[in-house]
């Protein structure tokens, strides 16, 4: 008997070395990330953030710091429902490209061939939307914005908003970041689907998915664990401006968690909702009409942190801001939500994700 106790006893040696490295190495990922956040997030009685890093699908670290809701004094966790803002621009982006993979449209369309009266839109196709090159003007920075912030707006009547001011640029002439854009993709949505763009997203993404805690804005239903969202002034904090989200619409009226969210990235990587051609045009990047290349696809800012690519957005809407990197390579995936416009997570986000990248890289991890 005794000669198979050695060999049993450097199979446990093993194990137990093997166990106690990487309790080690998450320890140090785990303190390494704390210290970032408590950089910028360090007011434990003010609003705050959720953050989240996964790889391979799952999450290996995980933090909340802040309040939920300043006037209950509710801490923040990681099942807290943020808004998006900008970040819903990859669900619309999606849709669009769901509706080509079945043959409804095609990226390279016109807009004029689904709404016949748009100035220019025998020029203007649905790629120059999904790019931000259409060179429409941006319904966020036009003066008359304020009187309709807070009117129930429907698609068409956003549309007629901001469709006869003058162009900024010719089309594909340059990049330039354009909500209009996405307002006019979520119109589209409904025109070719025949469907509201609050219920595609729902039943075609988000219940496919198993996004249960994601959902299209409301400041009026009642949300299981919502954070709330804050302004700070020199007085304090303050609770966030309302607007009607019928004015974002497809361009920043989404919510979700973190753990939704991670739910979505997975989906995209195992091409449950697009397939490896559709997904592949929402990762590229394209040029201008001088040939200039820019980096941005269809939803996503394409990018690289010390050479490695990612794939990256953020979000800004009254009360919150958003921010989440994917590193392909590595199948890496972090995200940061604030419930305070006054505290981005865009670059602690990309500060994390250069922190685990170099712990990945000398293997500390």
């Amino acid at each position: 008997m005794t000669k198979f106790k050695y060999p049993l006893f450097l199979l446990v040696l093993s194990v137990f070395i093997t166990t106690s490295a990487l309790s080690l190495h998450a320890q140090r990922l785990g303190a390494g990330i704390d210290s970032l956040i408590s950089r910028d997030f360090n007011d434990l009685n003010g609003p705050g953030g959720v953050f989240m890093v996964s790889r391979n699908g799952k999450p290996v670290y995980q933090k909340a710091v802040g309040k939920a809701n300043l006037e209950l004094g509710n801490n923040l966790d990681p099942e807290n429902v943020f808004e998006l803002g900008s970040m819903t621009k990859q669900f619309t982006a999606v849709a669009v490209l769901m509706l080509e993979q079945e043959g409804r449209l095609k990226v390279e369309d016109p807009i004029s061939k689904y709404i016949s009266d748009y100035p220019n839109g025998e020029k203007i196709t649905i790629h120059h939307l999904l790019t931000h090159t259409s060179g429409i003007k941006d319904f966020t920075k036009m003066k008359a914005l304020s009187d309709i912030a807070q009117k129930e707006m429907t698609p068409k009547m956003m549309v007629d908003f901001f469709k006869n001011e003058p162009a900024d640029f010719a089309p594909g002439e340059k990049f330039e970041y354009n909500n209009s854009g996405y307002v006019l993709l979520g119109y589209l949505i409904e025109i070719v689907s025949r469907a509201r763009y609050e219920d595609f997203i729902k039943k075609r993404i988000f219940d496919k998915v198993g996004m249960s805690r994601s959902l299209y804005a409301s400041d009026r239903k009642v949300i299981d664990k919502r954070a709330y969202g804050y302004h700070k002034k020199e007085s304090g904090y303050v609770n966030k401006t309302i607007i009607s989200f019928s004015v974002p619409f497809s361009s920043g009226s989404l919510m979700s968690t973190t753990g939704d969210m991670l739910k979505w990235q997975n989906a995209l990587k195992r091409h449950l909702l697009l397939g490896a051609e559709e997904t592949n045009k929402a990762f590229s990047t394209y040029k201008l009409n001088n040939g200039v290349e820019y980096a941005y696809g269809y939803g996503w800012h394409i990018r690289d942190i010390e050479g490695t690519p990612t794939r990256e957005h953020g979000g800004s809407i009254f009360g919150f801001k958003t921010m989440a990197v994917y590193i392909p390579s590595e199948d890496i995936y972090i995200i940061g939500l604030s419930n305070c416009d006054c505290n981005s997570p865009t670059k602690l986000v990309g500060d994390i994700a250069t922190f685990v990248l170099r712990g990945i890289k000398e293997k500390h991890w």
